[in-house]
Formats: C-alpha cells, structure tokens, sequence
C-alpha cells in the first residue's frame, strides 16, 4: 500500500468522523426542538415564532450530512477495495473460456441480493441510474482543483462499484474533438434531483454554498443561493457563481432547481 493511498484513506475517516459527529450536534438540537413543540405547541402560533422554520432547517442540514456520509463511505469503499489483493501471491489465473465469463457475470449481478440491507441501498440506486444525466468530478484526487461535468450514465458495474459514463459534449481543439468517456467511483458521481419527484428534491436556503449548471454550459462551478423568494422546491434557484465578476459587480444567475446539487466536502475551485 503507497503513501498517497493510506493519505487518501485516513482523509476521508476523518472526514467522516466530523460528519458523524455535526449528525450527533444536530440529532441533539432536533430532540430539543421536539421537547419545546411537544410541552408548548400553541409557541408555533404566535406571531414571529420561528420554532417550526429552525426545525425545517435542522432536517435539511440533517439530511445533508447524511447525504455525505454516504459519499464518503462509498469512497473508502472503493479506496479498500482497490487495495484489496486479488488472490495469494505467485498463484496463476485459470483462463476462463466465454460461456464461464457469462456466467460470472450473472453471478455478479445476482450478488447484490446477497448482500447487506446499507450495502444494498447504496448500490441500487447506482444501478438505477443508468441513462440518467448526473455531475461527475472527472479530475483525480491529487489533482488541483474540481472539476464537474454533467455526463449520462452508461453503466453501473456492481463488481468494482464505478459508473461508466459519457461526456456527450464535444470537446475542444485543444482536448481533443468528439464525446469523452470515463469509469468513476461513487463518490465521484452525484445524482441530479428528479423533477417527477418534487417531494425528494433538496431545498437549498439563502446563504448556502451549492455545485450548480452555470447557464448554457455542461460545466458546475461552486455557488451561493441568494434568492429567498422560492416557494416552491421545484422553483428555479438565483445563484451567484464565483468568480463570476462582471464589471465590477457578481451577476445573479437563474438556474433550474434539477441542475443544482449539494456542495461536496472539501470541494477544491
């Protein structure tokens, strides 16, 4: 096992412990906020009462907290995995003729029955992405800085858990002319909100840091939602993207609410 790989390992624990531990503070404030509404339930009725906004926020946060822990669990998933060797050392693979691989294949797919209930409800969903357009970090994690593209699932493969995707936006002279396609982990990929399934939707306050579409482009950039008069979830988002000054002034941008996703941890712009 390399430095950087034990480096990457031991980031993403300590992630995932503050995670856990932010899920503790906020589980604890959620409980408060139950015992207060449950020995005075007419407070919500007084004029500039906030009790019931402060608890829609802390489900939020809750929710997202959750959302990350399962992004960062499914990466040392797949960090473990890879480092994981293949068989003892020296021995030789049998060759495996057409008719075996097949079946190994369904097999694979039939594995996943088999497996733990957290396990599987991770990767069903996955699975169920295929076709879907979703954002993707397509850049490695040493490199400089994120990159977000929305690319279209091809693939889920269950074995080695990475999405084969494709960039259906052609690229530049430069980078090379025609569609790009790429195998990710999970934690490289998240999925957009579904528009036929408002009630699923992530509503995002003022204030709050999102990775949002930039208009008329394939590319997500780090943001800041300034509009506090959504009513709805399915509402479109004013977002100010950064470093997006023009002319001295950052421009507010609309975006559609099924282009703007939470915020990863430890997003690099």
């Amino acid at each position: 096992m390399s430095s950087p790989d034990i480096t990457a390992i031991l980031e993403n624990s300590r992630v995932l412990d503050r995670i856990r531990k932010d899920q503790e503070e906020v589980l604890v404030e959620i409980n408060k906020m139950h015992r207060k509404l449950q020995a005075t339930p007419e407070v919500v009725e007084k004029p500039g009462d906030t009790s019931l906004a402060k608890l829609t926020h802390l489900y939020t946060r809750a929710k997202d907290l959750s959302e990350s822990e399962v992004t960062f669990s499914s990466a040392l998933l797949s960090q473990l995995d890879a480092l994981l060797p293949s068989g003892p050392p020296g021995q030789q693979r049998k060759r495996i003729d057409g008719n075996e691989q097949k079946r190994k294949r369904m097999k694979t797919d039939s594995d996943i029955s088999r497996l733990s209930p957290s396990m599987r409800s991770q990767l069903e969903p996955c699975a169920n992405l295929k076709g879907e357009q979703v954002a993707a970090r397509v850049t490695g994690d040493n490199s400089e800085k994120d990159e977000w593209f929305v690319v279209k699932v091809i693939h889920f493969h269950k074995d080695t858990k990475e999405f084969e995707v494709l960039d259906e936006e052609p690229g530049d002279e430069e980078e090379g002319s025609g569609q790009r396609k790429y195998h990710l982990p999970m934690s490289r990929i998240i999925p957009f909100p579904k528009r036929n399934e408002p009630s699923s939707v992530p509503d995002f306050p003022p204030g709050r840091q999102v990775l949002a579409v930039y208009p008329r482009t394939t590319a997500l950039y780090k943001a800041t939602v300034v509009s506090p008069q959504r009513k709805r979830k399915t509402d479109d988002y004013l977002l100010e993207f950064d470093d997006d000054e023009e002319d001295g002034k950052m421009p507010q941008r609309i975006v559609p609410f099924d282009r703007v996703v939470a915020l990863p941890e430890g997003h690099r712009q």
